[in-house]
């Protein structure tokens, strides 16, 4: 009869909390007034260009609030607005062998985003975040970029994301 109750009591309180709208089960903390969020394309200021980056990191953006809140993505003017631009993309060695010579490498991604809540504008902020990928250096650049860049713009997404609107 006890786990009975207290199962009762757990999904009652799940239900408050959900339906308060500051809490859900995507981990997200969204006033309940706040209803559209609108995201600027990053520009890549950065001094090495990746050609694809801005609208890679941009889009998985985009899809991260459509796929995790019930947010509606607008063009501009959201009640909450992120933008940013790309900062850094740098590849260093990471690891040297007894000759001195690097035996691993790792890519840098830094992006300064902007954050704008227009109904909650103690919630703004301005925040740099990195991300990196180590890579053999036997391996020219070139041909592991691709998929470097992937593992990078997902850390990227999820911190961005969780500092918007999970508050974590």
């Amino acid at each position: 009869m006890g786990k009975i109750i207290h199962s009762l009591a757990a999904a009652a309180l799940a239900c408050l909390l959900s339906a308060c709208g500051i809490y859900s089960f995507s981990g997200t903390s969204i006033q309940p007034d706040v209803k559209t969020i609108a995201v600027e394309y990053f520009q890549n200021n950065a001094m090495r260009v990746n050609p694809s980056l801005s609208a890679s990191l941009s889009e998985a953006l985009i899809d991260q609030y459509r796929r995790l809140t019930d947010l509606d993505i607008v063009s501009e003017n959201g009640d909450l607005n992120v933008s940013g631009e790309i900062i850094g993309y740098d590849t260093r060695p990471t690891a040297v062998t007894a000759d001195e010579v690097a035996s691993q490498n790792r890519l840098t991604v830094t992006v300064k985003v902007y954050f704008t809540n227009r109904l909650h504008p103690e919630e703004d902020f301005e925040k740099s975040f990195s991300a990196y990928a180590d890579y053999d250096s036997m391996q020219l650049l070139d041909a592991v970029e691709g998929s470097l860049c992937e593992d990078i713009i997902d850390i990227l997404i999820e911190d961005i994301f969780n500092a918007t609107v999970a508050n974590w």
